[in-house]
């Protein structure tokens, strides 16, 4: 039976504040697992019982394993990025080798000496992917030490070798922090932009369905090209560019307001209540739905940290004139689960 110190393990892990030894015990249980349905009716059915007799505690069984899962999929994933960095090394540096007579023997050679970085193989790259799952996000560093954090329903994705060709696409949101290289400007495409950078820390948030590129500037200078513009945009700190329909328009602002996310925080600055359901539908890995169309007038405003989703509701609808209702998950007929869902409506007077 499910005891309170393995409940007290499985929110720990959940949280990323397991040690060792908790961390094979989780794994025990969920890593080979994930797909085991008696252990799912086990938890289930254990929980409900613990539950039942300790009145204290109040853990949604379906929000941690979502988040015991996730977890554990970051860490494989990040397995597997190491690996197959440790075989590119290797590889390069056997093909350097292996290049090497064959480059002299036809005459060509290299004023500067040839290292690892310097040849290579570009024939058939290696594509690294980086992926945030709804309601979570993640930091990552990439090879040539420039770091940053990947928000919700995020995709990132450069080629090895990466130091001598610092191309990155993005769908989503992220914040960088750009490691500075003069002679290898680091390049972002993200849907038709082209963010060019030599070494800053900035947000960029260009989510397909929102119909828009934004970029904060916090610190540096980087220049932004999209169709539609006759010539560069030159950032310089401080400065939010925004660009849709072609057009684009850049004004002064605070840069942590856009990057607070990054600590955690959910916030809305004056926002349309549909970008509002949006953010909310990728932050609380939930589907949103906006009933009556003229709530897309609404405008929210309010900061969020550690709030659930009912709470972020509640506040909702305390600053404006609706309602809401929370449809919790359910099993389908083929075994997965139905996302919660969000219904958002008009207060009837």
């Amino acid at each position: 039976m499910i005891q309170q110190s393995d409940i007290e393990k499985l929110v720990r892990f959940s949280k990323g504040q397991s040690d060792a030894e908790e961390i094979r015990y989780v794994y025990s249980l969920f890593a080979e697992k994930e797909d085991n349905d008696e252990l799912k009716y086990y938890l289930k059915s254990e929980w409900k019982k613990y539950l039942e007799n300790n009145e204290g505690v109040d853990y949604n069984l379906s929000n941690l394993l979502d988040s015991i899962h996730h977890r554990i999929h970051v860490v494989e994933n990040r397995k597997k990025q190491t690996i197959t960095r440790k075989i590119f090394r290797w590889y390069s540096a056997a093909a350097a080798i292996l290049l090497i007579p064959l480059l002299i023997a036809g005459g060509i050679w290299f004023v500067k000496k040839p290292t690892v970085e310097t040849l290579y193989v570009t024939e058939n790259p290696i594509t690294s992917t980086i992926h945030t799952p709804l309601g979570s996000r993640i930091s990552f560093d990439l090879p040539d030490g420039t770091r940053g954090w990947l928000n919700s329903g995020s995709l990132l994705e450069y080629q090895l070798p990466f130091n001598y060709n610092r191309q990155v696409t993005i769908r989503g949101e992220a914040w960088f922090d750009v490691k500075k290289d003069v002679s290898n400007p680091f390049i972002i495409y993200a849907g038709r932009s082209k963010v060019t950078v030599l070494g800053t820390k900035f947000n960029l948030n260009a989510y397909p369905e929102e119909n828009y590129v934004e970029v904060v500037l916090e610190e540096g200078k980087v220049e932004f090209t999209a169709p539609g513009l006759n010539s560069e945009v030159e950032m310089k700190s401080n400065d939010r560019l925004v660009y849709s329909k072609n057009s684009v328009h850049v004004t002064t602002t605070d840069p942590k307001k856009y990057a607070a996310w990054v600590e955690g925080k959910l916030m809305f600055r004056s926002d349309p209540l549909p970008e509002v359901a949006r953010r909310i539908a990728r932050w609380y890995n939930v589907e949103v739905e906006l009933i009556d169309e003229d709530l897309e007038k609404d405008v929210i405003r309010g900061t969020f940290q550690d709030d659930s989703l009912e709470e972020v509701l509640h506040y909702v609808s305390m600053i404006s004139p609706i309602r809401y209702r929370i449809i919790e998950r359910k099993v389908l007929d083929d075994g997965t689960y139905q996302k919660k869902k969000v219904l958002i409506y008009r207060e009837k007077r």
